[in-house]
């Protein structure tokens, strides 16, 4: 087949005889883009290969004869079309009469001009089908009889034949659609008019889209047949040529086999590492691997080892074997021991520091010392100052006397508010060893752990070294299973949300293992990684954990003014305006008097040799006074006027300053 311009290759294709293989002949490049244009390929080098699958019509050009005009209709245009007799246009009605008799067509014959006639007081418009019935002298001048039909009326009319204009045979057809108008060969090229468009001869030009395959490009490449480049039909020579198509790990587990199925790493991803596991490494271009196809079951349980100042971070699939026994887990605040609960599920735990209960807010919140034992009851709300409902943690105090003293409703139940910041550590006795199944089956995560015996398909099983385990939750995501060619006892899992490699079907019948060999149950990952899937879990899975509230302390705000009995509108926003002060443990400095003179003999003095620092706050310095120099702005800030200023001390003086 000699070389022609892919427009008119793919208005000569049959789409049954799809697929074809072409050669670019001129290949062709644009500037404004490398690689596509608007999602189709724009850049085609001399020589490529293209294999079309299938062309689809995009939409149709209309040019007017006439007028040079054009027109876009999509595919879906509604109109029908009507065939001219013949392509072959005339100059006057002379020529038009000799074309017939040559072609030894009878008159009468229809035909159309594409300008509009005027004779006499009748006005024939353009495209307007004409009668023509005989050749006649009318007036001493040879004429065209012709008739014109307007509707039920005919209008007989004499042209001369000397009538200049544009002349087409017009023999009317079975109308078409606009898409027969353009599968139909024996219509290619050849003028049409069409009643709904205003132009009475056009030519139709179709566009359309090739889809084809290319070697080693992953997707379908979509060609426009507009594209300027010369091409080959070279199907009969091609049929032992391969069109190797790159995959995604992806793509191939969406595929679902057949398996096991050998592939060839063509690209790894860019991006930071996300396990740590050494067959990682192995993962470059070039490597051929073995796909076993999905891993089973889906579901894995990320985890962090405890008993280190750096934790690790593992992925622990559903088929791991390894023997756990629970460990009691730790609480650092009420609000983690509330989300523990689960109604239905006893929870005991030890307190492992004080709290001093907040009476002056609650007389309910009650105290607790390091070794007393809680049973969780559930959540409520409790009235705290000012009448604002408090969240706290409701529980139950145990004791260690009998049982029947253990049941007493009233005595021991306490109320924790969520903000408390107390530390708790779960009370059980669970010696069993569980396999990861049953374990994830019967409790909640996160679960503390400690694994008593390895996975015996997994020699190196780095689980067991560690004091415990801290199972934090479950994801389920598809793997699949695979092994590399070179080392074929080295089998693992890769997950292609997050490492899609480009693979390719391996060439050649490389020797097809009998099974896959044991699967690494456990894989490393990088600390990135590993909190990038808390990340996703959490924004997936499941809201938000709402906010604790703020413990609402109590400030000198909310208490009367013991000297006015009531505080101005202006002072509470004063007040309200200054953070919150601690409250001192011991009593505040002594009123002072105007009379400042003796202002040190109102400090107590010295009991033995033993100092003291009482931890008393002042407004003033905004801090505790703690310094010579602190405590001389403090007195300079509290003397009334008129009062000596104490600028240097004596050294009994200096002694009470140091008191500060």
């Amino acid at each position: 087949m000699e070389p022609m311009q892919l427009k008119d290759f793919v208005r000569t294709l049959d789409p049954a005889s799809l697929p074809r293989v072409l050669r670019v002949c001129s290949g062709v490049y644009f500037q404004s883009s490398i690689y596509e244009i608007s999602g189709n390929e724009c850049c085609l080098s001399t020589g490529d290969l293209i294999k079309v699958t299938q062309i689809c019509l995009q939409k149709v050009i209309c040019e007017s004869l006439r007028m040079g005009e054009t027109m876009e209709l999509t595919p879906n245009f509604k109109g029908h079309f009507s065939p001219l007799t013949c392509s072959q246009s005339y100059g006057n009605l002379e020529e038009l009469i000799a074309a017939t008799k040559q072609s030894s067509k009878p008159l009468p014959v229809f035909f159309i001009s594409s300008y509009s006639i005027s004779i006499k007081n009748n006005v024939v418009p353009e495209d307007q089908p004409l009668l023509l019935e005989a050749v006649e002298i009318h007036l001493g001048t040879c004429c065209a009889r012709c008739v014109l039909s307007t509707g039920a009326k005919q209008v007989t009319l004499h042209l001369p034949l000397s009538q200049k204009g544009l002349f087409w045979i017009w023999e009317p057809g079975v109308p078409r659609t606009l898409l027969q108008a353009v599968q139909e060969p024996a219509l290619r090229d050849l003028p049409v008019t069409c009643p709904t468009l205003p132009w009475s001869s056009l030519i139709l030009k179709p566009q359309y889209e090739i889809q084809a395959i290319m070697q080693m490009r992953r997707t379908i490449v979509k060609i426009p047949s507009t594209l300027e480049v010369d091409v080959e039909d070279v199907t009969a020579s091609s049929q032992h040529i391969h069109f190797i198509q790159p995959l995604l790990l992806s793509e191939v587990l969406a595929r679902q086999g057949p398996f096991p199925v050998p592939m060839e790493i063509l690209e790894v991803p860019d991006g930071p590492r996300i396990f740590l596991s050494p067959w990682v490494d192995s993962l470059q271009q070039g490597q051929r691997l073995w796909i076993y196809g999905e891993a089973s079951p889906r579901w894995r349980v990320l985890a962090s080892s405890k008993g280190r100042k750096v934790p690790r971070h593992f992925m622990i699939s559903g088929a791991y074997q390894g023997k756990l026994r629970r460990r009691p887990r730790e609480f650092p605040t009420a609000y983690d021991l509330l989300s523990a609960f689960q109604p239905g599920q006893p929870l005991q735990v030890v307190a492992m520091r004080d709290y001093d209960g907040e009476e002056e807010e609650n007389p309910e919140f009650t105290s607790l010392a390091v070794g007393d034992r809680l049973e969780v009851v559930g959540s409520s709300q409790a009235c705290g100052t000012q009448g604002r409902d408090t969240d706290v943690l409701v529980c139950q105090r145990l004791s260690d006397q009998a049982e029947e003293e253990e049941c007493e409703e009233d005595q021991g139940r306490i109320l924790l508010p969520v903000y408390f910041p107390g530390s708790f550590v779960e009370e059980m006795n669970d010696g069993r060893r569980y396999i990861l199944e049953d374990l994830i089956a019967q409790f909640s995560l996160p679960c503390e752990v400690k694994v008593v015996a390895k996975d015996t398909s997994h020699p190196d099983d780095p689980l067991t070294s560690f004091l415990g385990l801290r199972l934090e939750e479950k994801i389920t995501e598809p793997f699949l299973v695979v092994s590399l060619d070179s080392e074929p006892g080295m089998c693992f899992e890769i997950p292609p949300r997050w490492l899609d490699l480009t693979v390719v079907e391996a060439e050649g019948q490389p020797s097809q293992p009998a099974g896959p060999p044991p699967i690494a149950t456990v894989e490393e990952m990088t600390e990135a990684f590993y909190y990038k899937l808390r990340k996703l879990s959490a924004c997936d899975d499941q809201p938000p954990p709402p906010r604790p509230p703020k413990r609402q302390g109590t400030t000198g705000q909310n208490r009367p003014n013991s000297r006015e009995g009531t505080i101005e509108s202006s002072q509470v926003l004063g007040l309200e305006q200054q953070p919150l002060l601690p409250e001192p443990k011991t009593k505040t400095l002594p009123e002072f008097s105007k009379d400042s003179s003796n202002v040190y003999s109102r400090f107590p003095a010295h009991k033995g040799h033993m100092r003291t620092k009482p931890n008393m706050w002042d407004p003033v310095l905004n801090k505790v006074p703690g310094t010579e120099e602190d405590a001389r702005t403090f007195l300079t800030a509290h003397q009334s006027p008129g009062s000596p200023t104490v600028t240097n001390p004596s050294p009994c003086h200096q002694n009470h300053l140091t008191t500060f």
